[in-house]
């Protein structure tokens, strides 16, 4: 199963250090039923575009917890055995965890297909919405316009042999 797992520039150039994204659990998002049933598409490059987008989201809410780290979402694509991404069923279809699930162990560096990681012309707008999570959050409709101005940047696709150029 392809997963997506969030990051940040500091987390990706970790997990490139140590050889491994972790530890466990890793929250990831990939194609689960729910995400399936949201998006009603049964093309699988759609779908797998709509989990790659949530682990962006869930990126930009690193992001926001990491102070000083450069403001470009990251996200690693890896392959694991389906049994290793697990869904919570209790929270399938509740929007925040759509397409959701748990990697219970840290997930070696070389299972990496590829690596996302925003432009450089993205920064100021992921700047911006990470600035505008939290009033977002409560409601404020105008913050959540500049969060969604992020989602208008789309990630750029990287081999696994570029991660030293991405994080040096």
């Amino acid at each position: 199963m392809r997963v997506y797992v969030p990051l940040t520039i500091p987390g990706l150039a970790e997990a490139y250090r140590v050889g491994e994204l972790g530890p466990g659990p890793l929250a990831a998002y990939a194609v689960t039923p729910g995400l399936r049933e949201w998006y009603v598409s049964d093309d699988i490059e759609e779908l797998e575009y709509a989990a790659l987008n949530r682990a962006a989201a869930a990126s930009l809410r690193l992001l926001a917890g990491t102070p000083g780290a450069p403001r470009r979402r990251v996200v690693v694509a890896v392959d694991v055995p389906d049994r290793e991404a697990v869904a919570d069923p209790d929270q399938a279809l509740q929007a925040a965890a759509l397409g959701e699930v748990r990697i219970a162990a840290a997930v070696p560096m070389a299972k990496a297909a590829a690596v996302h990681v925003d432009a450089g012309e993205a920064v100021d707008d992921v700047s911006a919405a990470v600035d505008a999570l939290g009033a977002a959050d409560h409601g404020d409709d105008d913050a959540q316009f500049t969060v969604d101005g992020a989602e208008d940047h789309e990630l750029l696709w990287f081999g696994v042999q570029e991660i030293p150029g991405i994080v040096g």
